[in-house]
């Protein structure tokens, strides 16, 4: 015996099927959108994208931008991001991350969340190295 199911119903448990749909499919792009990665260059506050004022300030110190980098760093500078190309300088915000004094003043990929001005890094790897 079969019970009869009004049309009410039936549509409200479509609709109510299809949102449970639609919220995890955008959660799940939410979730994966937050994480993005740049190639550009670990610096710091006191010299941004370039250290040649630095350089010209200490002429026979004969720094490396690395060097530069972590003398301005341990001086009370703050580690930041110059993306390659734009030349834009960003500020990091998880100023304790391990890799950041491995990999200052070298090229990297820089994975992480971007808000304003500012990105959160959660991954920092030396890019492949161009064939030739």
């Amino acid at each position: 015996m079969e019970i009869p199911i009004k049309g009410d119903q039936v549509m409200k448990n479509v609709f109510r099927s299809l949102w449970c749909v639609g919220m995890l499919l955008g959660l799940t792009s939410f979730v994966s959108a937050a994480d993005m990665t740049w190639t550009g260059k670990i610096s710091d506050s006191m010299c941004g994208g370039s250290h040649a004022k630095m350089m010209a300030a200490h002429p026979g110190a004969k720094m490396t931008d690395r060097d530069c980098t972590l003398a301005c760093t341990k001086a009370g500078g703050k580690y930041v991001f110059v993306m390659g190309g734009s030349g834009k300088v960003y500020n990091i915000a998880n100023q304790d991350d391990k890799d950041l004094q491995t990999h200052a003043g070298h090229t990297v990929r820089l994975t992480g969340d971007m808000k304003g001005d500012t990105i959160t890094v959660s991954k920092i790897v030396m890019p492949a190295p161009k064939k030739s």
